[in-house]
């Protein structure tokens, strides 16, 4: 198939099948006369995998990992362990971090709840105060 009927079947965009290939991921199976590339049925497989893989949140570099470690199926999977458990990490510490960024917009939003105008709004008035602690001038006025 074209890369156009691959980008079809497979939900990516023509592009992205090309940056995939010039990364060593996937690659074409062969030419056309007209110089089209053409893949195969592996190929879309192989591409349904990444795709998989990038909604996981793995990179380019893990999903690269994974398809080398997939090619040796009677190695030990340990290595697909390791890797699983590095993102799971990843992961786990986003979630911290999103955790903290919600309670602290949370705090924020609390600071101002009833209708004001733009000088007495609580939250402008604490995201000044935490930029002048941080520079040690006052960065804008709320006069």
């Amino acid at each position: 198939m074209k890369i156009g009927e691959l980008a079809k079947r497979s939900g990516c965009s023509v592009q992205t099948i090309r940056y995939y290939e010039k990364e060593g991921l996937i690659s074409a199976q062969s030419r056309t006369e007209g110089n089209f590339r053409l893949y195969d049925k592996q190929t879309l497989e192989k591409l349904l995998f990444i795709r998989h893989c990038r909604s996981l949140g793995l990179t380019l570099k893990e999903i690269k990992q994974l398809i080398l470690l997939q090619s040796t199926p009677e190695s030990d999977c340990e290595e697909v362990n390791d890797i699983i458990n590095t993102h799971l990490h990843l992961v786990e510490s986003s979630i911290e971090e999103l955790k903290k960024l919600h309670n602290d917009l949370s705090a924020l939003r609390h600071r101002c709840t009833t209708p004001k105008t733009v000088g007495q709004c609580g939250i402008l008035e604490r995201l000044v105060e935490n930029t002048s602690s941080k520079s040690g001038s006052k960065v804008l006025s709320m006069s």
